[in-house]
C-alpha cells in the first residue's frame, strides 16, 4: 500500500512539474500566437477542488467604459480570461482591455516588442500580451525600466506576422 502512495506521489508531482515547462526560466513574454483552429463562443471551464468540471458561457465584465479589465479580476481568473483570449481571439477583437503586470520588451530582429506579462496563481508560468503606445514615443528614453509595474489599456487586436497571428492592444495608453 505504501509503495502505491508512493508512487501516486511521484506520479502527481511530476505532472505538476511538467505542466509549466514551456520555457526555461518560467518567463515567456513574447508574443502570443493565436490558435485559429477555434471559432466557438467564449466558454470557461473549471475544475473544482472535488474534480468535477463545470463549463459556462462567460459574459466578458464591463466597468467605466472597458470591456474586459484584468485588473479587477484574481490572479487565477486574470490568467484564465488570458488564456481565453488566445483561444478565442474573435470574441475579444476590438474590445478595450485593461491590464495590470510587470514591463517587458523582447527584440527579434529588427522588430521591438513590448508586453505587459501575465503570471498565473502559482507565479510558475507567465505570457505577455504585446502592446503598442499611442502617440509619439521613443525606446528606451519614454518607457518603464523592465519588470516596473505598469497598466494598460487598448483595444484588442488580433494580427498577422509570416504565417503566424499574434495578440496585441493597439493604441494603447500606459500608466507607470
Amino acid at each position: 500500500m505504501k509503495k502505491i502512495i508512493c508512487l501516486l506521489m511521484t506520479a502527481a508531482l511530476i505532472l505538476s512539474l511538467a505542466a509549466c515547462s514551456g520555457s526555461k526560466n518560467g518567463n515567456s513574454v513574447s508574443s502570443i500566437a493565436v490558435d485559429d483552429s477555434s471559432k466557438t463562443a467564449a466558454e470557461t471551464t473549471v475544475t473544482t477542488n472535488d474534480g468535477t468540471k463545470a463549463v459556462s458561457k462567460a459574459e466578458l465584465p464591463k466597468t467605466e467604459g472597458v470591456d474586459v479589465d484584468l485588473t479587477k479580476m484574481s490572479s487565477t481568473m486574470v490568467y484564465s480570461e488570458v488564456l481565453n483570449m488566445q483561444q478565442h481571439p474573435d470574441e475579444y477583437t476590438d474590445k478595450i482591455v485593461r491590464m495590470k503586470g510587470p514591463f517587458n520588451v523582447t527584440e527579434l530582429g529588427d522588430n521591438r516588442y513590448y508586453a505587459c506579462v501575465i503570471k498565473d496563481a502559482a507565479a510558475c508560468c507567465s505570457t505577455g500580451i504585446e502592446f503598442v503606445w499611442a502617440g509619439d514615443h521613443s525606446y528606451p528614453e519614454d518607457y518603464p525600466e523592465v519588470n516596473t509595474e505598469i497598466t494598460v489599456t487598448g483595444i484588442f487586436n488580433v494580427y498577422s506576422e509570416g504565417n503566424s497571428k499574434y495578440l496585441q492592444l493597439k493604441d494603447a495608453e500606459v500608466v507607470f
